[in-house]
């Protein structure tokens, strides 16, 4: 029997040298380095540890969904909102005078570009094959000076924050039911009122009216007098129109 090439008995069977094989993957261990193969051993376990972490931020996101605040009223100059806190240190970055004002583009763009620019120039002016930090001063430098900036930024951006004033601005309140044609409100639309505590009752620059739990007197009193940042003598209307505007303040319910 003619040997072909490639071939070889085994019995009374001929069966190819080259025939297909089962999907191994190759053994790499001879190479430093490389000891195991991308597909599909290294990139599975990428994938369970993936799924892995995918699952645990679900089950943290179910049990502590993100806080919500109230609908956001274009018209309340008073509130000052904050990014998310992996963006506070570029917020806390805009409040120094030199990237702030007229020079807000180089806080904005100028820094933040230098700093990506220089991340992505690592690889090109660090070309040695050596891991230990040690060994890599640039690179390890550039890290830490990053890491050490973006920290310090953070933690200034939340200590000057009024984090307690931020929760009362953006609490969800009840609406307020009220006729905007009844003659109470039309009192309160003429006054200087419905410019610190919104055309709603809402609150603006002052407090919300809404369910204050005081007296159609004390809020005469209040009118006159002031209140904590309020000053005295903001009422400029008749008398017996404030009497009819404290009786109904005082009655306001959220809902009603």
């Amino acid at each position: 029997m003619q040997r072909g090439k490639g071939m070889k008995f085994v019995g009374d069977s001929r069966i190819k040298a080259t025939g297909k094989m089962p999907n191994v993957p190759k053994d790499y261990s001879e190479y430093p380095g490389k000891t195991e193969a991308f597909w599909p051993n290294f990139l599975l376990k990428e994938w369970m540890i993936g799924a892995i972490f995918l699952i645990g931020y679900l089950i943290i996101t179910v049990a502590h969904p993100s806080p919500l605040e109230r609908q956001a009223d274009p018209t309340d100059t008073t509130y000052i909102p904050v990014p998310d806190w992996y963006f506070l240190f570029m917020y806390q970055l805009l409040k120094y005078e030199f990237a702030s004002g007229p020079y807000n583009v180089i806080g904005a763009l100028v820094i933040p570009g230098l700093a990506v620019g220089a991340l992505m120039l690592v690889p090109f002016m660090d070309t040695s094959k050596e891991r230990r930090p040690f060994k890599r001063p640039l690179p390890t430098a550039f890290m830490l000076l990053a890491f050490a900036s973006i920290f310090y930024l953070t933690w200034e951006s939340v200590a000057n924050h009024d984090w307690a004033k931020a929760k009362e601005q953006g609490a969800i309140r009840e609406e307020v039911v009220f006729d905007t044609e009844s003659d109470e409100y039309q009192i309160y639309a003429g006054s200087s009122c419905i410019n610190c505590h919104g055309d709603a009752f809402q609150g603006a620059l002052g407090p919300a009216l809404a369910d204050t739990g005081l007296t159609a007197e004390e809020i005469i009193d209040i009118a006159h007098n002031g209140i904590g940042t309020m000053p005295a003598d903001q009422w400029t209307g008749t008398d017996e129109d404030l009497e009819i505007l404290a009786e109904f303040l005082a009655n306001l319910k959220s809902g009603e």
